[in-house]
């Protein structure tokens, strides 16, 4: 006989939202710590555009890749546990990393920082079990909102480089993550979903189990999704200081604050998103999203360029849209997928986190191939144009076979 569900304190859903998103907030800003130091690390070592690409991207490789070990480890030893682990690891990468002085130093300490990036499956798995399928859009958006930690790294990180090096700044978030995890460990409790199979009130599942809805094709489509709205958001969150500065002249603190104020908008209204998903449908935000992005991207793909206020309001429209967009897709999640939030959940974001490695070791080599900074655009148009034109054959698809069974 199975046992009683295990009762959840009145104040645990809020406080484990809120103190995910904290958390998830400084794990960000340390994800993207390299769009400001790695600016003068590249400087410092001569990189190319194409190393420099590599640099920004190595912590978003591991960040991604471990998405969806992270994923079911929540499912299988708590998100509580998991969560505080991972950013203590990070840190503990964070701090070495302003020991490094080569290259590969760099890049291998990269790999560990990235840790702190795979803390959006555990947020995620450890935070859904808590809430209601009608507040899924809101509550994961709001969670997701902790995108703005690279807003952070951009205030915050021209300073403290400016005035003690760039080695201080990655020691000052190894400082903030210690922090982070000690107080989310402290203010939070297991997610409702840890407990009853802890208990015994729930199964365990295996991992064929966990693993069997990657055979869905759905679920790679909304990978797609993501690689455009999230990996482009954090392709364009590391690149656009080094864009800013290539293309218009502006010196590094002022392309930090500029790429910052990208980031806010990009980060913070992915709870609309989510309010907006629950409310209006995931599918019709997509659609919105991947039309407006289609011409910003366009607009900003011009190969004569555009002035600084033009693509200034141009890319953070592409940052409003894909906030949306964002939430809009793990809405889909925990509808589909409500018994394997953890490895979907892992999949996609890793899918996500992928495309905000590879775009910008792809822009750099764009960059290098052409000669044309605007190549970057270019190349998210045609993602976004192949995100829309499969998105929009696959719901036709379903319409008629809907169709075919109301006739039958």
């Amino acid at each position: 006989m199975s046992e009683i569900k295990q009762p959840v304190p009145a104040h645990a859903p809020a406080v484990a939202l809120w103190m995910s998103t904290f958390a998830f907030t400084i794990c960000f800003a340390v994800w993207t710590i390299f769009a400001i130091i790695g600016i003068r690390i590249g400087k410092d070592l001569g990189l190319s555009e194409a190393e420099f690409g590599l640099l920004v991207g190595t912590p978003i490789l591991t960040g991604s890749l471990v998405r969806v070990v992270l994923g079911v480890w929540t499912t299988r030893y708590g998100g509580r546990l998991v969560y505080t682990l991972t950013m203590l690891a990070a840190a503990l990468a964070t701090l070495l990393l302003s020991h490094a002085t080569t290259y590969p130093q760099m890049l291998l300490a990269g790999l560990g920082v990235g840790l702190a990036g795979g803390t959006f499956a555990v947020g995620v798995a450890y935070v859904s079990p808590f809430f209601p399928p009608e507040k899924q859009g809101t509550v994961l958006g709001i969670f997701g909102a902790g995108n703005v930690g690279a807003a952070l790294t951009k205030f915050l990180a021209p300073f403290v480089l400016v005035a003690a090096g760039w080695q201080m700044v990655a020691q000052f978030w190894a400082a903030a993550l210690i922090v982070a995890a000690f107080l989310f460990w402290f203010t939070t409790t297991d997610d409702p979903a840890f407990r009853d199979r802890r208990a015994g009130a729930a199964p365990r599942r295996s991992l064929r189990e966990e693993f069997a809805p990657l055979g869905d094709a759905r679920v790679w489509r909304f990978s797609l999704y993501y690689f455009f709205a999230f990996g482009g958001f954090v392709a364009l969150s590391l690149w656009l200081p080094r864009y800013l500065v290539g293309v218009y002249g502006f010196d590094i603190a002022t392309a930090g604050m500029v790429a910052a104020a990208y980031s806010i908008p990009g980060s913070v209204f992915r709870a609309l998103g989510g309010v907006l998903s629950d409310r209006k449908g995931a599918r019709s935000v997509l659609y919105g999203m991947f039309a407006v992005s289609a011409a910003a991207t366009l607009v900003l793909s011009l190969p004569a360029g555009v002035s600084p206020a033009i693509f200034i309001v141009a890319v953070f429209v592409l940052g409003f849209v894909m906030s949306l967009g964002k939430a809009a897709v793990y809405k889909h999640i925990p509808t589909y997928y409500p018994q394997s939030v953890g490895a979907v959940g892992g999949v996609v974001g890793m899918v996500g986190g992928l495309g905000g490695f590879v775009l910008p070791i792809a822009f750099g080599l764009l960059k290098d191939a052409t000669g044309l900074w605007q190549s970057c655009f270019m190349l998210l148009l045609a993602v976004v144009a192949a995100a829309l034109v499969w998105m929009h054959l696959s719901i036709r698809r379903m319409e008629r076979l809907s169709v075919s069974a109301i006739a039958a």
